[in-house]
């Protein structure tokens, strides 16, 4: 049966050039009938979504996490299911999916059908898939160009970050998880919805996308010298082993802080200080790979 798609891919995401011309021949093959989107801004695709979404059968986007983020509100309102073809630098988000990275065989995942409803957070009105975060991560993604990714890809995330830590100093701030307080001193506060983030670091060991929980970590680093340990336990989600990194789980989160700070979700500054956060249970359904063990198809995270 023909498949109706709107297809999107960024062609500034760092394999997006490349990915437009294979992408729409192996999706005719597959026998779908794409609605593609010359445009040259995604900020506007939302937009196509909801003119469009009577006459489709789902949304098929390439680019990256910033892409993605950029049309969760009219997938929500449309309530069209969304395949993902990871083109972008990070691709937090099919990682989290365990979506395979090559445009061939993420077509044949959205071909298969096989769907699963995620979670999605909400700070301030805005959605988010994977992490927004207060602090570090703003500066870090502000001093990020494109340039460095399509050069060095998820490193260049590593290489800001080593040039951002030494400029970043602490702020006070006031977190409030499920109505509990606590005021810290801190360089980062980050609240995970999904799992991964910034280029494959876990915002905890056990995070899923589904699991209807947001995970909270604040990271109150006194010393230079704790940031080496940090850097080794981020990448595993280990960092509530660190004394100096305080976690949370919870399903709203308030920040409070003395001065507005910007906040960053899914790559993209969005809004700022004071933020409230939420958690938006099965909000979106997202093609994903079939699980080959049926007892653990609520895992979407190896």
């Amino acid at each position: 049966m023909t498949k109706r798609a709107l297809l999107f891919i960024n062609r500034h995401a760092r394999r997006g050039k490349q990915g437009f011309a294979q992408a729409i021949d192996i999706l005719d093959e597959l026998d779908f009938e794409l609605m593609t989107v010359p445009i040259k801004r995604s900020q506007n695709l939302g937009d196509i979504i909801r003119e469009n979404a009577k006459n489709l059968d789902m949304v098929i986007i390439g680019g990256g996490d910033g892409t993605l983020n950029g049309i969760i509100d009219s997938l929500v309102e449309s309530k069209l299911p969304l395949g993902i073809l990871p083109l972008g630098t990070a691709n937090d988000l099919a990682r989290t999916l365990n979506i395979p990275s090559t445009i061939a065989d993420a077509c044949q995942v959205i071909a298969q059908g096989h769907r699963k409803a995620i979670d999605l957070g909400s700070v301030n009105d805005h959605y988010f898939f994977n992490v927004a975060s207060v602090g570090l991560s703003v500066e870090i993604t502000q001093k990020l160009t494109r340039g460095a990714k399509r050069r060095w890809g998820i490193l260049a995330y590593a290489v800001t970050a080593l040039k951002v830590i030494a400029q970043t100093r602490p702020f006070h701030a006031t977190i409030s998880v499920d109505g509990e307080s606590r005021r810290v001193k801190t360089l980062q506060i980050a609240v995970g919805n999904g799992c991964y983030y910034g280029g494959g670091m876990m915002i905890a060991h056990d995070a899923l996308i589904d699991d209807q929980r947001l995970d909270i970590y604040s990271l109150e680093v006194k010393h230079w010298w704790q940031i080496f340990p940090l850097i080794y336990r981020l990448p595993q989600g280990q960092q509530k082993l660190l004394p100096w990194v305080r976690t949370f789980q919870g399903r709203s989160v308030e920040i409070l802080t003395n001065k507005p700070r910007k906040i960053n979700t899914d790559g993209e500054i969005m809004t700022e200080t004071p933020a409230m956060f939420s958690l938006v249970p099965q909000a979106i359904e997202v093609f994903v790979p079939k699980p080959s063990n049926p007892s653990v198809a609520s895992s979407l995270v190896n």
